[in-house]
């Protein structure tokens, strides 16, 4: 699936090449994962991880008062994987043992995020990333969010911690769900800090 918002003739060619580079990237990244756990190069994509990839252009204005409002609430996202393509102003922070650090922008350089699917079926051995966007005095900040998930197509399948990462000693943390029921629940809490795993752990 390829679905972006507001897209037209202007910049349609560039967001298909673009979704095309996501895909490719997408790929070896979900083998070097399955491999990091310990097993074969294509589980993660066996199980449909990278089937459908939404995009998002997000644009924040310059704020008078940035003290005052934030860019985008305390979150992470309900996805297998991100990758973050941001211009140069700034702003995405994630939370690293209570303390907000600054994702400072390198040019040429992507930001590959964990979704909160993903420390689902890993059970914790991959953790998902609490961020946030800060909103900006003076510049415009501009980026291009691509998320690997299907909770935006019709799919049945029922998802839990994967059965070979499973062990006496590394008991399953949470229970089996579908990304409907999932997403459902994620955008009826909205993003406000909190996170929506916690209603899926036995």
């Amino acid at each position: 699936m390829f679905c972006t918002r507001y897209s037209n003739n202007i910049f349609r060619g560039a967001m298909i090449e673009h979704w095309k580079h996501m895909m490719s990237l997408g790929a070896l990244l979900f083998e070097l994962l399955s491999e990091a756990l310990g097993l074969s190069s294509d589980m993660l994509k066996s199980m449909d991880c990278m089937k459908g990839l939404f995009m998002i252009c997000h644009y924040y204005p310059p704020c008078p008062q940035p003290d005052l409002t934030i860019g985008t609430n305390h979150h992470s996202d309900n996805s297998f994987l991100t990758i973050l393509l941001q211009d140069q102003v700034g702003g995405l922070q994630i939370l690293h043992q209570d303390c907000w650090v600054d994702v400072s922008p390198v040019p040429g350089a992507l930001v590959i995020n964990i979704g909160d699917f993903m420390q689902l079926i890993t059970n914790d051995k991959f953790i998902s990333a609490e961020h946030r966007v800060l909103s900006n005095r003076t510049e415009t900040r501009i980026s291009v969010a691509s998320f690997f998930t299907t909770n935006l197509l019709p799919n049945s399948t029922v998802y839990g911690p994967i059965k070979e990462l499973l062990s006496e000693e590394n008991p399953p943390i949470y229970r089996d769900f579908t990304l409907e029921e999932y997403t459902k629940g994620y955008v009826k809490k909205g993003l406000n800090g909190t996170s929506h795993l916690s209603y899926l752990k036995l």
